[in-house]
């Protein structure tokens, strides 16, 4: 996959739309910069992610220095509103790349299914680091744990907390007698929320279980609160889920060339990939866009699923490819979307309000 990391700045440029944002500051002689200013949210993940980023720099050029800057995006702050009913593909990316594009940082480091499939002119990708478990995950409540380990364990009517609009609408075509509801707040808070939950509670219900990201419950440290691993065939998991991503300027060599180091070539052209099909989808993060990638001896076995929120819908489709290359993983992505239009994708997604919210009872 020679070539692959170098590549990734022109897959991202290939895509990119005027927004609204500071100018950029002139690229100047970064030949001998070794002090680099990193960007990030204040998250407890985000920071876990974010310090195992500038380790693995420090590790990797124990000479240079590396500043961390530290934010609130929108995303973080507006807490009691849906995702989906907030509207912006970039909620959580945002606040951070005007620090970018100003040049007040160098790098920032996001969760790839964060960050939006169109970049700011002058932003680039510059490394996809290893990808962690891309499945979603179910946690019990602390008091259900011993008696329950599969959602179809749940009583009808239990109430599931998620914050995304792919798990309501795929896990209500296989639980339709439960119900999904809106769970918003960092890790942290969703966790606290799920096991203190009652009826009178602040959230006005009793969670049963949530439904998250399995590599964010890791990261966190909290893989033994696991009861149920999601079938990635019955449940596709979200654009990047799992990845981390460091975006930077596209002409800032001496960050692009250090960001090399820390690249995984195979989780980028998987990455790419699903990107390159949610981009021709024209979908987001807050859309019910599900993908499945592996990359296996230079094959790549994509399936992607769009359901309507309710669940009774759905458009699945599969393309296998050989992928050695960014334009060649860009080109399998393109051709599964095309795949998902022709089953009905798209038609699908032109019916769903984009202030749609994940709240869904039973039927």
């Amino acid at each position: 996959m020679a070539g692959t990391v170098s590549t990734i700045v022109s897959w991202a440029a290939q895509a990119l739309s005027p927004r609204a944002l500071p100018p950029r500051p002139a690229a100047g002689d970064s030949r001998s910069k070794t002090t680099f200013r990193i960007g990030s949210r204040k998250s407890e993940l985000a920071m876990i992610q974010t310090n195992g980023v500038m380790a693995a720099l420090q590790a990797l050029n124990p000479t240079y220095t590396f500043e961390l800057h530290t934010l609130e995006t929108i995303g973080d702050k507006v807490l009691d509103v849906a995702l989906s009913k907030i509207g912006a593909k970039n909620l959580f990316t945002r606040e951070l790349e005007v620090l970018l594009v100003s040049g007040d940082v160098d790098l920032v480091v996001h969760s790839l299914k964060d960050l939006p499939t169109t970049l700011p002119p002058g932003l680039a990708v510059g490394a996809i680091c290893e990808r962690e478990d891309p499945r979603d995950a179910v946690i019990f409540r602390a008091d259900l744990c011993d008696r329950f380990s599969d959602l179809s364990m749940l009583p009808p009517g239990s109430v599931v907390g998620t914050s995304s609009l792919r798990r309501t609408a795929q896990l209500l075509a296989l639980y339709p007698k439960l119900i999904f509801e809106s769970v918003r707040g960092n890790l942290n808070t969703r966790l606290a929320k799920l096991d203190a939950s009652t009826n009178d509670g602040p959230e006005m219900k009793r969670y049963a279980a949530l439904v998250l990201a399995a590599a964010g419950v890791h990261r966190m440290g909290w893989k033994d609160r696991i009861g149920q691993y999601l079938d990635p065939r019955e449940c596709p998991y979200a654009v990047g889920q799992g990845s981390v991503a460091i975006e930077c300027r596209d002409t800032d060599k001496a960050t692009l060339d250090l960001l090399r180091g820390i690249a995984h070539d195979a989780s980028a052209l998987r990455c790419i990939a699903e990107r390159a099909c949610m981009r021709v989808l024209e979908g987001g993060c807050s859309v019910p866009i599900g993908i499945f990638s592996e990359l296996t001896g230079g094959t790549m076995q994509l399936r992607g699923a769009v359901h309507s929120l309710d669940g009774s819908e759905s458009a699945k489709a599969e393309h296998k490819a050989g992928v050695a290359t960014v334009a060649q993983a860009e080109a399998a992505g393109m051709a599964l979307a095309r795949a998902l239009k022709a089953k009905g994708a798209k038609d699908i997604l032109d019916r769903i309000p984009r202030s749609a919210g994940p709240t869904a009872k039973p039927t």
